[in-house]
């Protein structure tokens, strides 16, 4: 018989690095769950993405047990990362802040494509370089 799920929510942590202090221990503590094995698990399974926060989805079962789905960095992590930038602009029609090669641009649609809403990579492409318009990043061939 299958686990009765009893909660799901997302966090943001940093990869390879998620201690009991707030805002990882108060989320899991309040639900139940074991936070030092949540932590060596997740620090475990995201040693290899150090220096970007991960998504995780957290599932708590009826019996204190949970399972946990990490995601890519942010597109926006890898966009800026890629760029040599500290944030985006806060005008992106006036004010370019820098630049991207599309060879950089494939590598982030590659990594970034299986948790975009599609698998085809012209519109992971096209969701992508959105992301970049909005920070005020600009593609070069």
């Amino acid at each position: 018989m299958a686990k009765k799920i009893t909660e799901k929510f997302k966090m943001m942590i940093p990869a390879g690095s998620a201690n009991p202090s707030p805002p990882v221990g108060p989320a899991l503590g309040q639900r139940g769950v074991n936070i030092m094995e949540f932590c060596k698990a997740f620090n475990e399974k995201t040693k290899e993405m150090m220096g970007f926060k991960v998504p995780v989805q957290v599932t708590v079962y009826s019996d204190r047990s949970f399972t946990f789905e990490t995601k890519q960095p942010p597109a926006s992590e890898l966009i800026m990362k890629a760029a040599g930038i500290k944030k985006g602009t806060d005008n992106p029609i006036t004010t370019k802040v820098g630049t991207i090669s599309q060879a950089k641009l494939d590598e982030i649609i590659e990594r970034k494509i299986v948790d975009l809403n599609t698998d085809n990579k012209e519109m992971a492409a096209k969701i992508i370089a959105g992301t970049c318009r909005s920070m005020g990043v600009e593609i070069t061939e």
